[in-house]
C-alpha cells in the first residue's frame, strides 16, 4: 500500500508522517523530495520547481515502488498543488497493483505561515519568498476536490492526526475492502 501525505510547505506533512511511520509496523517513509535534491543542481535544467520534471515524477513512483517491495506501507510526504502531476503520481503508484491512498493535509494560510517562521524560514532568506508563494498556491489548490481527502491540521496534534490517519488505513486494509 502506497500512503500520499500531501500538503502545502509547513502544514506539518513530514511530522505527521513520521508519527504515521510510528503508529504502523513495517511502514517506511519514502521522501520524494530527495529525488529533487538530486535532480535540482543538473545544469541543462532551468527550474523553479522540480516537481515540473517528468524525470521526478517517473523516479517518485520508481523509488516508492522499489521500497514497497520491502516494506509495506509506503508513506510518501509530499507537497503536490498540480493536480496533473497528482494523477500521474497516484496512477504510477497504482500500476503496481497495489492501493494508493491520498490525504491532502489543510490548514489555513495564516497558520501554513506562522509554523514555517516558526521552523526557521527566515525573511532574511532568499527561498523565503519562493517557499511562502509555494505554501500560498499549494494553500488555495489544495482545496479543490482532486485533492481530497482533506484532513484539517489546525488546532490539531501531529500525534493526534496521525492516529486518524492510522485508523483510516487501518480500515482500508480491513478483510472485503480493495
Amino acid at each position: 500500500m502506497f500512503v500520499l501525505i500531501n500538503g502545502a510547505f509547513g502544514v506539518g506533512k513530514s511530522t505527521v508522517a513520521r508519527k504515521l511511520r510510528f503508529l504502523l509496523p513495517r511502514s517506511a517513509i519514502f521522501d520524494p523530495e530527495l529525488v529533487g535534491f538530486i535532480l535540482q543542481p543538473i545544469p541543462s535544467r532551468r527550474i523553479s520547481d522540480f516537481q515540473d520534471l517528468a524525470s521526478w515524477r517517473r523516479l517518485t513512483v520508481v523509488g516508492a515502488r522499489c521500497a514497497g517491495a520491502v516494506r509495506t506501507p509506503i508513506i510518501i510526504p509530499m507537497a503536490i498543488s498540480n493536480s496533473a502531476y497528482l494523477d500521474e503520481v497516484r496512477a504510477g503508484l497504482a500500476k503496481s497493483g497495489r492501493p494508493v491512498l491520498h490525504f491532502c493535509l489543510t490548514a489555513p494560510i495564516e497558520v501554513v505561515r506562522e509554523r514555517l517562521t516558526a521552523r526557521g524560514e527566515s525573511h532574511d532568506d532568499p527561498a523565503w519568498s519562493w517557499v511562502h508563494r509555494r505554501a500560498a498556491e499549494c494553500c488555495q489548490a489544495h482545496q479543490a476536490s482532486a485533492f481530497a481527502t482533506h484532513v484539517p491540521t489546525d488546532k490539531r496534534s501531529p500525534m493526534r492526526i496521525a492516529t486518524q490517519l492510522a485508523a483510516l488505513i487501518l480500515t482500508h486494509r480491513s478483510p472485503g475492502r480493495g
